[in-house]
């Protein structure tokens, strides 16, 4: 593991770099991806195709001040009954479109907060959803939960529509630190909430924790760690929070002056790190933890992992169709999003238009970097012959375009019969060595933090 000198040496601590959940990072989609376009990679989704369905709630009774995903507050169900009307209709145009023969392997319903839908809305939903096309055996469907806003009786719709894994963000259990992000959740809701997710059915159980907020301490974040180890979850993110007011508006309510500088973010890492591992916790990519027995786990060890805009996933399949407002599909042919507010895409589904509103057609180019980098960002490594047998580019080619890397992280990586294997830095430093493959490389300061 490199020093702290070393890891100042290479500038990680005032390093900014995408999290590269895509590649290109979203910031560089463009208006030339239209709906006809996605209508056309829709069409072209080869016969019997394992496909993944992902649905945006956008909607939230608070808006979390730390949150930089695209939703917007609702104090009643009011604005819910249309948008889930408008989701039925893009489905319907998505069916259209689609081959009838592909084959759904995993369902994501995410937001904003998916379990403000009442009972009979989440069935409604669910029912639509399971009926599209022919489910997997192996379907996987997952749902992000908010502990302070779920009860038994949505628990019990989720299970009739079939989830299987359940998504609860903790973010740090303490109360002052709930009270600088405007997150208030206690850890008897969230305790009483997994009961009932367990109770219910639900095998796997992910949490996501913050490091690198306002006024996290050690103490604090190992007393938020512990909780979380408690409850037992399959795995957990351990994210890094990206303070980016100038994407995320809501975060000017956060107190600047009271975030951890980045050696301290480095202390809160390291010390979670410790907390899972000594638990019995797996490290899976850059920020994951995972028990042995969960499906991620197997998926890291075997080298199937992927990483997309949820995250690391077991998920293979080469398509994932997003709806809902804001929503990103990827296509092996590239990226579309949906107009972002919900107002726009209720229009565009009314109309009996695809809302996609920007992407990204991925070149030849675009398609070697973007597997390099998920090679880096999930296996810590780059095995050159192999991507230039399946890519069809020379060896050369990729021994001199990996050449600013090589040379900037000398020190932290090994080569052997050309293939790379970055040393047990390769958590700390992955975002970097990935940003010297990326062709789209913009200044530092308009992404998040390194660490």
């Amino acid at each position: 593991m490199a020093t702290r000198d070393q890891l100042r040496e290479l500038g990680l601590f005032d390093a900014r770099a995408p999290r590269y959940t895509s590649y290109p990072p979203a910031n560089h989609f463009n208006g030339q991806v239209s709906a006809e376009t996605t209508a056309d990679w829709l069409r072209a989704v080869p016969a019997g195709e394992r496909v993944s369905l992902y649905v945006h709630i956008p909607y939230c009774r608070r808006l979390c001040w730390f949150c930089a995903c695209r939703t917007q507050g609702t104090s009643t169900d009011r604005p819910l009954v249309p948008y889930l009307h408008q989701l039925k209709q893009e489905l319907a145009l998505i069916d259209a479109t689609l081959p009838k023969d592909v084959v759904v392997s995993q369902i994501h319903l995410g937001g904003g907060t998916p379990t403000l839908l009442p009972p009979h809305m989440i069935r409604s939903l669910g029912k639509a959803l399971r009926t599209f096309r022919p489910l997997a055996d192996d379907l996987q469907f997952s749902v992000e939960i908010d502990p302070t806003e779920v009860d038994q009786a949505r628990i019990d719709a989720l299970a009739d529509i079939g989830m299987t894994r359940a998504s609860i963000g903790v973010q740090d259990f303490d109360p002052v630190v709930q009270d600088a992000i405007g997150r208030q959740q206690t850890f008897a809701q969230t305790r009483d909430v997994v009961n009932m997710l367990r109770a219910a059915g639900v095998k796997s159980l992910n949490m996501d924790i913050l490091y690198g907020l306002p006024h996290q301490t050690r103490e604090r974040m190992s007393q938020s760690v512990q909780s979380v180890l408690s409850l037992s979850p399959d795995r957990v993110a351990l994210y890094g929070y990206a303070h980016v007011p100038w994407m995320a508006k809501r975060q000017v309510m956060i107190p600047a002056d009271a975030l951890p500088d980045s050696e301290t973010r480095l202390d809160l890492f390291d010390l979670a790190r410790d907390l899972f591992l000594a638990d019995g916790y797996q490290e899976i990519g850059i920020d994951h933890y995972a028990l042995p027995t969960d499906s991620l786990a197997d998926a890291a060890k075997n080298g199937t992992m992927r990483r997309n805009f949820q995250g690391y996933t077991d998920d293979t399949a080469n398509v994932l169709i997003g709806m809902g407002a804001s929503a990103i599909s990827r296509y092996p042919q590239g990226f579309a999003q949906n107009l972002s507010t919900s107002s726009q895409y209720a229009t565009a589904v009314e109309g009996g238009q695809l809302a996609t509103s920007r992407g990204h057609a991925m070149s030849a180019d675009d398609m070697l970097r973007s597997d390099m980098i998920e090679q880096l960002m999930c296996q810590f490594k780059l095995d050159l012959p192999a991507l230039s047998a399946k890519h069809g580019v020379s060896l050369a080619g990729l021994i001199d375009m990996t050449a600013p890397m090589r040379r900037r992280f000398a020190d932290h990586l090994a080569i052997t019969n050309n293939v790379i294997q970055l040393d047990q830095s390769a958590r700390l430093i992955a975002r970097l060595c990935a940003q010297e493959i990326d062709a789209y490389h913009m200044p530092e300061g308009r992404h998040s933090r390194a660490l």
